[in-house]
């Protein structure tokens, strides 16, 4: 499969999410030896009441979860919007190979904008990053949800 493949994925987790009444992104983990999607999810962050359950945080406790290990060094992340400062530390606490991104957030990004958690020089891992994949839709997305509570 293709990152656009993985990022369709994304995007479908970021629409049910938005169906949900959850701010409307989704995050793959792909393990890149085998192909295979090791967890899907979307943001669970109004439905569990928790502020750590953005997308990328319960997509990689699934994958660490199903392969019984706190590290996935094999392991790509397609998110669809720049992962924030929270969500980057922990892609590089788990050792995430690349990470793929839609949409840029120069307000809340914590890769491309902010605090750039992997250009820190605290950051002991740093990822591949490749953003603006499926950018469009995913800032659609995001656009039409925040436009619908307006």
């Amino acid at each position: 499969m293709s990152a656009d493949s993985f990022m369709d994925m994304a995007l479908q987790e970021a629409r049910a999410a938005a169906r949900r009444g959850e701010v409307p992104v989704g995050a793959v983990v792909v393990d890149t030896d085998s192909g295979e999607v090791l967890a899907r999810a979307g943001n669970l962050t109004e439905e569990n009441n928790d502020p750590t359950a953005h997308a990328e945080i319960v997509a990689i406790r699934a994958a660490a979860a199903l392969r019984g290990e706190p590290r996935l060094p094999n392991c790509d992340l397609y998110v669809t919007l720049e992962p924030c400062p929270m969500c980057a530390t922990a892609i590089s606490f788990a050792r995430i190979r690349r990470v793929y991104f839609g949409a840029y957030d120069p307000k809340g990004g914590g890769v491309d904008h902010g605090p750039r958690v992997f250009e820190s020089t605290s950051c002991h891992h740093r990822p591949e990053v490749y953003g603006g994949i499926g950018e469009i839709e995913a800032a659609t997305l995001l656009k039409e949800f925040f436009g619908s509570l307006r």
